[in-house]
């Protein structure tokens, strides 16, 4: 049956493996996740700010590879919590600017040490080299399938075609 599909094999699947992977290393990470009462979601969103400073709502979710809609749902119990603050700039209240608090800086502190723990194991079983190089062939990848945004099809399509000329009532005489 699978003869017949014109793809490649499931187990031969990038997006597959690559999932099967992180899965992997967060069956790792989650416990200590959990011991300190965040999510992946709300790590990730603690980390970016604590390496980046202050981010915009749209940077962050760029940063963190969450939707702006997921963003807009994880900050307000953040900010409940005092890990993060938000304001709105004065030149344009449609944007927000979040920024880590001291309980969010307190809370990294305290699981830091887990988390770096599992990096020495994970570089320890699967070697220095290796991890720098596949951070970098990570990086490579993900910078030979990003894809140009193509021209949305109904804009390209009125580009090409010629404009039709409006109808004109006849001039009387």
């Amino acid at each position: 049956m699978t003869d017949s599909l014109p793809m490649r094999a499931f187990s031969k699947s990038l997006p597959m493996e690559l999932l099967r992977a992180r899965e992997a290393l967060m069956r790792r990470f989650r416990p200590g996740l959990r011991d300190v009462g965040v999510t992946e979601q709300q790590w990730r969103i603690l980390r970016a700010l604590a390496h980046s400073g202050e981010l915009e709502a749209s940077e962050l979710a760029e940063a963190t590879c969450l939707l702006a809609p997921s963003i807009s749902r994880i900050l307000p119990d953040m900010e409940a919590r005092q890990l993060i603050s938000r304001r709105q700039p004065d030149s344009d209240l449609r944007r927000s600017v979040i920024r880590l608090e001291r309980k969010g800086l307190r809370l990294i502190a305290t699981h830091a040490p887990f988390s770096e723990k599992i990096y020495d194991e994970i570089t320890r079983r699967f070697g220095t080299e290796r991890l720098a190089q596949l951070f970098t062939l990570l990086h490579e990848l993900e910078q030979a399938a990003r894809v140009v945004k193509p021209k949305r099809a109904a804009a390209a399509a009125r580009k090409s075609k010629p404009r039709a000329e409006p109808l004109r009532r006849p001039r009387r005489a």
